[in-house]
């Protein structure tokens, strides 16, 4: 049986791109929370992630571009696990160094950071790493499917061009975060299978390790 996958046109760009825009702005007015890279960076690597899906959108020809985004968004996702690692270090010293008063604080938010970071981080990585990313489903040559949405299970309830969007793995990785396990759709390859792993890891050490901590510091 071939695993090529035929799809309609390409999806749209804008909840992915107001996703991350949100996030940015949220985390730039919470305060006291730990900053493991340089802003400039964080800046840097949101222009990286958003003008290649811009371009996506308003370029003619977009088979360029959507293999851009998609080493752009392995670039985010890179640099954000490696910096929640450092975060998560960073507020390990706050646990044990700084005085009780700013500890609760600092860590509350900081703990937050982490976990909403972890959410967009992986929704934006399964949203790429999905039968092949949205390059390859636009082109009609995707591989298959590394996870089963509920919607694929009952084609009768759904329409017949239904393939998951943006908003269905961003409510994956927001359920793998909460729930830590599978929720409604299930991983079907080793890869995903490690990816929900990995995220359910970061939202389970950031929650006990960091969050309990700040809660029990609290006057």
């Amino acid at each position: 049986m071939s695993d090529v996958i035929q799809t309609g046109r390409d999806e749209a760009r804008w909840p992915p791109v107001l996703a991350i825009l949100a996030v940015f702005a949220f985390l730039e007015v919470l305060p006291h929370h730990v900053y493991a890279m340089p802003r400039w960076m964080s800046y840097a690597v949101l222009m990286l992630a958003i003008v290649p899906m811009v371009m996506v959108t308003v370029s003619a020809d977009k088979t360029v571009w959507l293999r851009v985004e998609r080493v752009a968004i392995m670039v985010l996702a890179s640099v954000y696990a490696c910096n929640t690692a450092a975060e998560l270090g960073d507020m390990i010293g706050v646990i044990t160094l700084h005085p009780p008063e700013l500890r609760s604080v600092s860590l509350l938010t900081s703990s937050f950071t982490i976990w909403v970071t972890n959410v967009l981080t992986f929704s934006l990585l399964y949203w790429q790493v999905d039968a092949g990313g949205p390059s390859r489903i636009a082109r009609g040559i995707a591989r298959k499917p590394d996870w089963l949405f509920p919607q694929a299970s009952v084609p009768e309830l759904t329409s017949p061009d239904w393939r998951p969007r943006y908003i269905d793995y961003l409510a994956l990785a927001f359920n793998t975060a909460t729930a830590f396990s599978p929720t409604d759709a299930l991983p079907l390859t080793p890869r995903a299978k490690v990816l929900m792993m990995l995220e359910s890891a970061i939202s389970l050490l950031t929650l006990v390790l960091v969050a309990a901590r700040a809660v029990n510091v609290i006057p």
